[in-house]
């Protein structure tokens, strides 16, 4: 039995709901953005500016970026290595479905772990986020929020992981949200556990 299961996700690809769905399923407790607070507490950060900061690479991160920036963002690292040990204390007593914040690549080394990415097709994503959470925003602005999201995900694994997010060798398992559903995300997930 796995007792690590880490999802990573794009924006409204459900990867929230079938992470809890999983831990509910297999009485694991459910990691998310609770991990936000408690790493920031444990790093004495404001906790309120560090869930701003939440999967988000440094600013300074991407074109014209020089050694010297790398080092120059104190509090990001301070955050993400907190976080970082957050993670792996969680890891370590097992039991647990982690969804987001390079969870996969903190504990790819960690036996009996499942890593899942979940993917899904935009137009689902747009209706799925319009329909549960953003029904008064119009559709370009949930357009925009998802692709602004999902960019701001890929520079903080490329920037923290030099690895590509949403690339299956970083996963044991990718599913595609819209193309099977997200119950039998769930069920696939569980199996893939057991």
């Amino acid at each position: 039995m796995k007792k690590i299961i880490t999802i990573s996700r794009e924006f409204g690809a459900a990867g929230g709901t079938i992470g809890k769905a999983v831990a509910e399923r297999l009485g694991y407790e459910y990691f998310d953005k609770e991990l936000i607070i408690r790493a920031a507490r444990e790093a004495n950060l404001d906790v309120e500016k560090m869930v701003k900061l939440d999967e988000h690479a440094p600013l300074i991160f991407g074109f014209g970026q020089s050694l010297f920036d790398l080092y120059s963002s104190p509090v990001e690292e301070r955050f993400y290595e907190s976080q970082k040990n957050v993670i792996k204390k969680i890891g370590e007593h097992g039991k647990c479905v982690i969804v987001g914040r390079n969870a996969n690549s903190i504990l790819s080394e960690y036996d009996d772990s499942l890593h899942v990415f979940i993917h899904a097709n935009m137009y689902w994503r747009l209706n799925r986020m319009k329909e549960e959470k953003m029904q008064d925003i119009p559709i370009e602005k949930v357009a925009e929020e998802l692709n602004n999201i999902d960019k701001a995900r890929k520079k903080f694994c490329a920037y923290y992981t030099n690895k590509e997010f949403g690339s299956a060798s970083s996963y044991d398992l990718c599913l595609c949200a819209s193309s099977i559903g997200i119950e039998k995300c769930i069920d696939i997930i569980c199996n893939a556990a057991k």
